[in-house]
């Protein structure tokens, strides 16, 4: 692959640099280890300014062009999920119960490198501002960041992130203009009943039965209410009930995630939610406390800066290996929030095969952090030439 050359002159230096913050793993917005990591190579690289404790533990480093121009902005994610890791490598997680499950590792290394490689060039014009963000998983990171307001404080114009996706080939590119990811809402629902014996069921209110048909009714919302060329999943996640063969518990509890990319579906969907609890509840005589969370936002590419991303992705991995018209995903990234604010562009890097996201035997795949730094650095010299 066409990868820049001086990115990959150094290529193993990032393999190490993404092994190392594969074996520290931290969750959230509580990321000090590698913010210190991030800021210590951003230290050794060169860069003209760094910000640190930006939403905690984000930092955005800035690194000048040789002429007067705008900014534009690239983001990784660093955090990390509460899984166990299996994957058996020399490098894996050293903090018990957490680890880099979704190659937010690889990112970071990404955009590292593509910090060092600019840093020594200075090929642009303007500025670019490389942001370094927490909690992505949860917490919605970027929004914090964007209220915070790193957009106005450094003067970004646009902005640009990438995902790695295992099972696209090594080193591809997908996106789409528009519409890109969905957004996220969840959903916890209590149902109380009064509980007995398994054999005298006639003496309860069984708030299992309940639950059992509002989990089919709310499947209805998708088939019966919903449009078909509109977009919508309402996926029942948990239900926990009971522990016991033959008694009938008192309470029953369910919890489930809403994609939709239409905040009017979204809306619909709520409503309708609520009325078949309520009225599923009153028929089984059991009461219902329903909460529903508006989460991350639409993931919504600006088409002109797709395009030219797309094209940018085309120089360094070649025509056939990008699709820029890959269509929607059901997956959420609070990445949304840095969109709403600016015009940009999402895109995924193909991972090769292999375990899948948040899988415990997932793992980044090294070979294509080189190639994303390549994309993040041409990205910048096209944007913003030299004069």
């Amino acid at each position: 692959m066409p990868v820049v050359n001086r990115i990959a002159d150094f290529a193993p230096e990032m393999t190490a640099w993404r092994q190392h913050l594969h074996q520290i793993p931290e969750l959230g917005f509580d990321c000090p280890k590698t913010a210190a990591f991030i800021a210590d190579r951003l230290r050794d690289f060169g860069v003209d300014e760094i910000h640190e404790g930006i939403a905690q533990t984000g930092v955005v480093a800035i690194i000048n062009g040789t002429g007067e121009g705008p900014t534009i902005g690239l983001r990784a994610d660093f955090d990390a999920l509460p899984v166990v890791e299996a994957t058996g490598a020399a490098y894996a997680s050293g903090h018990e119960g957490r680890m880099h499950a979704c190659g937010h590792d690889g990112h970071t290394t990404m955009l590292l490198g593509a910090a060092r490689y600019l840093a020594e060039t200075r090929n642009f014009s303007g500025r670019v501002a490389m942001i370094f963000q927490p909690a992505e998983e949860h917490g919605a990171g970027a929004e914090v960041m964007v209220r915070e307001g790193i957009m106005d404080r450094f003067g970004i114009a646009q902005v640009y992130g990438l995902h790695n996706a295992p099972g696209l080939p090594e080193g591809a590119f997908h996106t789409t203009p528009g519409p890109f990811m969905a957004a996220v809402d969840t959903f916890d629902l209590y149902l109380r009943g009064v509980g007995g014996h398994g054999a005298l069921p006639h003496e309860t209110k069984d708030p299992i039965v309940a639950a059992l048909a509002i989990g089919q009714a709310l499947q209805t919302i998708v088939s019966r209410n919903n449009a078909a060329r509109d977009d919508l999943v309402i996926s029942i996640t948990q239900i926990h009930a009971g522990n016991v063969d033959n008694v009938i518990p008192d309470t029953v509890y369910m919890n489930g995630t809403i994609r939709t990319f239409d905040p009017r579906v979204q809306d619909m969907v709520r409503r309708r939610m609520e009325a078949i609890v309520a009225g599923h509840a009153a028929s089984f005589d059991v009461e219902a406390e329903f909460d529903y969370q508006v989460g991350y936002p639409a993931t919504v590419n600006h088409p002109d800066r797709t395009e030219f991303a797309a094209d940018v992705a085309r120089e360094v991995s070649g025509a056939g290996n990008v699709e820029a018209e890959a269509g929607r995903e059901m997956g959420a990234e609070d990445f949304a929030y840095m969109l709403q604010a600016r015009p940009g562009a999402y895109l995924f890097i193909g991972q090769g095969p292999g375990a899948g996201l948040h899988h415990p035997e997932y793992d980044f795949n090294d070979a294509i952090a080189p190639v994303g730094a390549s994309f993040f650095a041409r990205l910048v010299e096209r944007a913003q030439p030299a004069g």
